[in-house]
């Protein structure tokens, strides 16, 4: 069991270093307030170091963590956690420093029998997964790649709105953190100054036998400090990144607090007010748009959007008058 008493020791140091971030803290006061030995202390240290965790040590004070430490835990990520919206503590927040995707891990972690809102984060993806199976840049330490596992308690109906509900939880959370106004494209990309700076996407685990869904992986990938010059060329010109991310433990919290307030009466047979914020933020509306209807071909039907549902559908004005909601599809605006 030693690994194990060591991973919890390393945890604990971390928390009490967070809520302390750019103080000293002694190693005694530390070794007292989690109840262990100085020796135990030094070596959690020592391996919180080799993680890549900015710790400074200084005689007659203690340990400290840098005022701008960045590396995704769940410790850092607690001190913003609202915890009457996500009572379930560090225990189901896992932190990785590389993934093929947060998806697939997600995904794993559901089939495992993992609970209700556990979060999976990296500080890298090898294989980010897009919708229609595109892929999604995701450098070293430069974004917040997260998925959630949602165990369904509501009709599965209301399944396709889990997208849009997500799509408006992350703009409040960047708009709390960065202080920036953050529109949609429908069906799950976030803009910014006309830009993407996040994609969602939204997996289904259902159950063989009866077809119900069984867990929702929602995927969120974020840019929060990637220069244009850093991005693959054929991005340059559609990709942007946030500005003003100085933690993005606070803003994967944001984004938990804020999708788990949406979610928390998700079942109820109430008005979604979230659909009226979609909408607000939506930057297609009574816009001319293209529908690409077959992925992958340079094929596209001209059109006016006029209105997303309450279900999630985007209603359209095709150019030859004929009226249609689409349930899922690829949209692209019209360049003047």
């Amino acid at each position: 069991m030693p690994e194990e008493v060591n991973i919890t020791t390393k945890s604990k140091v971390l928390k009490i270093l967070e809520e302390n971030r750019g103080e000293s803290i002694s190693g005694e006061k530390l070794a007292i307030d989690i109840g262990i030995s100085r020796a135990a202390i030094w070596k959690a240290i020592t391996s919180l170091k080799k993680d890549g965790y900015p710790i400074f040590a200084s005689t007659n004070k203690g340990y400290m963590l840098a005022d701008d430490s960045d590396l995704l835990s769940a410790q850092g990520m607690l001190p913003f956690i609202d915890a009457e919206k996500y009572p379930h503590g560090a225990s189901n927040i896992f932190t990785y420093k590389t993934l093929e995707s947060t998806n697939t891990t997600a995904k794993q972690k559901a089939f495992e029998g993992a609970p209700n809102g556990t979060i999976i984060l990296a500080e890298h993806q090898t294989g980010g997964k897009g919708r229609m199976g595109r892929s999604f840049f995701s450098p070293q330490s430069k974004g917040l790649y997260m998925s959630f596992i949602i165990r369904p308690d509501f009709d599965t109906r209301k399944a396709l709105l889990v997208t849009a509900a997500t799509s408006v939880a992350v703009c409040r959370a960047i708009q709390k953190v960065c202080d920036l106004e953050m529109q949609i494209k429908w069906v799950n990309d976030i803009y910014f100054d006309g830009r993407k700076v996040c994609g969602i996407l939204t997996e289904a685990i259902t159950h063989f036998e009866s077809g119900q869904i069984d867990a929702i992986i929602i995927g969120i990938g974020i840019n929060c400090s990637i220069e244009n010059e850093e991005l693959p060329e054929e991005l340059r010109d559609t990709a942007g990144s946030l500005t003003g991310v100085k933690s993005r433990n606070k803003l994967a919290a944001a984004v938990t607090n804020e999708l788990m307030s949406i979610l928390e009466n998700f079942g109820e047979a109430s008005y979604p007010e979230y659909m009226d914020e979609y909408r607000r933020r939506s930057m297609i509306l009574r816009k001319d748009i293209r529908v690409y209807k077959n992925i992958g071909s340079d094929e596209f039907l001209e059109a006016k959007a006029v209105d997303i549902s309450n279900e999630g559908g985007l209603s359209v004005i095709y150019s030859n008058g004929t009226k249609e909601t689409l349930i899922t599809g690829e949209i692209s605006i019209r360049l003047v």
